[in-house]
């Protein structure tokens, strides 16, 4: 998959600067940054702009699994290390040696475990769960995270030796709203995107109002919200509903929406005129696509979900708002896979 930093402002020239001067050091990079804004594109770039290119990237979310399943899940584990430990099994570490591990959201990392992996960081070996043969390594390490590093360290939340020792090289990515000329270029880009990803031989486009409303929004889920926003519109979802969901966003974050940007028109009644006519002569009626845009973006809100909790359902499901069994139910239905 081509990942690509999108965007003109100084701030992701100067990023782009930065991952042609530090692709080969090998030093450890921490990104920082709001979430949505980017990080795993970056750390994604300096991978390909390295020698390791044609190495492992391994991702490892860090919030998204308990103290004992991310130390086996970082650092392996022997044979009968605990229940259920039927065979060995190497940890991320091992499997990113010479290529790049990312660790992902690594503010959240239990303190414990923070002192494990200040012990890698340093002599480049550790010992897997339950093991007493030491494991050498020899990968570059990005980390990434949404948290204030500092103010934790403040808080004895966070290792100051671990911070500095991770903090050789930082990018910082800027919210989407400090860089507001870039958002025509990214909407334009995700258009794109969607009219390949749909198959449609027409270029996607957008009314000249909502492109408006962009420039204005706040943009709280930054880059990641836009995409989403865009591929909405995309597959068909009301534009006035979209711009009355922007404008509650707005008032909730203490905001002022510009004028005209919520939507006074009511809502069309249901009646005879929406049955179904069998003289459509082939076209589809507006009901039956509608049902499937809103399935289509019900799956990749879902599997975003999945994603952002690295298939953690229970926060996925806290996250989409629905039960746990709910979320199941529905990944049944769209045949989305249930392996972690």
């Amino acid at each position: 998959m081509e990942h690509i930093l999108i965007g003109n402002h100084p701030s992701i020239q100067k990023i782009r600067e930065l991952i042609a001067m530090v692709s080969d050091t090998a030093f450890n990079v921490l990104l920082l940054g709001e979430t949505g804004t980017g990080k795993e594109v970056v750390a994604r770039l300096l991978h390909q702009a390295s020698s390791r290119r044609n190495k492992k990237f391994i991702k490892v979310n860090c919030a998204a699994l308990p103290l004992t399943l991310l130390e086996s899940e970082l650092f392996g584990y022997e044979k009968g290390a605990f229940t259920g430990a039927l065979h060995s099994k190497p940890g991320k570490f091992e499997l990113a040696s010479d290529g790049v591990i990312l660790l992902d959201e690594i503010g959240d990392m239990p303190l414990v475990l923070q002192a494990k992996l200040l012990h890698v960081l340093q002599s480049g070996e550790f010992n897997r769960l339950g093991g007493t043969q030491d494991v050498k390594v020899n990968s570059w390490v990005i980390s990434s995270t949404n948290h204030d590093l500092e103010k934790d360290m403040a808080q004895g939340l966070f290792r100051e030796d671990l911070y500095y020792r991770l903090n050789i090289i930082k990018v910082e990515l800027p919210a989407l709203w400090e860089r507001r000329e870039d958002i025509p270029l990214l909407t334009g880009h995700f258009l794109h995107k969607c009219q390949q990803e749909l198959n449609l031989d027409v270029p996607l486009t957008l009314d000249s109002d909502i492109l408006e409303l962009f420039q204005e929004y706040h943009w709280p889920g930054n880059v990641r919200e836009l995409a989403n926003t865009v591929l909405r519109l995309a597959v068909g979802d009301d534009p006035e509903k979209v711009k009355g969901e922007l404008a509650k966003n707005m008032l909730m974050d203490g905001l002022t929406p510009p004028k005209g940007f919520i939507s006074t028109r009511p809502e069309p009644a249901i009646g005879d005129g929406e049955k179904e006519n069998d003289q459509t002569g082939g076209i589809r009626s507006l009901k039956d696509i509608k049902s499937e845009a809103a399935g289509y973006i019900e799956r990749k809100t879902i599997m975003h979900a999945l994603n952002m909790t690295g298939w953690n359902k229970r926060k996925a499901a806290k996250l989409l708002k629905i039960s746990y069994k709910t979320l199941f139910y529905k990944m049944d239905d769209f045949g989305i896979g249930q392996e972690a």
